[in-house]
């Protein structure tokens, strides 16, 4: 088996995450896709993620529908704890993709240029 250059986690149905599929299809770069609502992240590993985006702001899609929807009390975590439950509770926050290089290094989103870079 191929050694996946790239983990990527998304949601199946969600056009970034299969245009980034695409990408990675379309320049044979082997990559691993894992649906968060089916296989939802662990809390140590969403706040890793966080920690090496530079904050939970990095990590959080606000301009998502499911944010505007939220309750405002609900639209301000204080701590690690409370973003990992707002999470766990509403997965589609997570801005998406998430790549996980083969390093551990950790990025998110997809454009080409992007993507050009980081696969090179």
């Amino acid at each position: 088996m191929t050694q996946s250059a790239a983990t990527l986690y998304g949601l199946p149905n969600c056009d970034t995450c299969k245009k980034a599929r695409n990408w990675l299809a379309r320049f044979d770069i082997a990559h691993a896709f894992v649906d968060y609502r089916a296989n939802p992240v662990p809390p140590a590993t969403l706040k890793q993620w966080a920690q090496q985006l530079g904050g939970w702001e990095k990590l959080v899609n606000k301009s998502s529908t499911t944010w505007r929807t939220l309750l405002p009390q609900r639209k301000n975590p204080g701590s690690d704890p409370e973003w990992t439950l707002l999470l766990k509770e509403y997965p589609a926050l997570i801005r998406r993709p998430v790549v996980i290089q083969q390093d551990g290094a950790v990025s998110v989103g997809f454009t080409d240029n992007g993507f050009k870079k980081l696969f090179g």
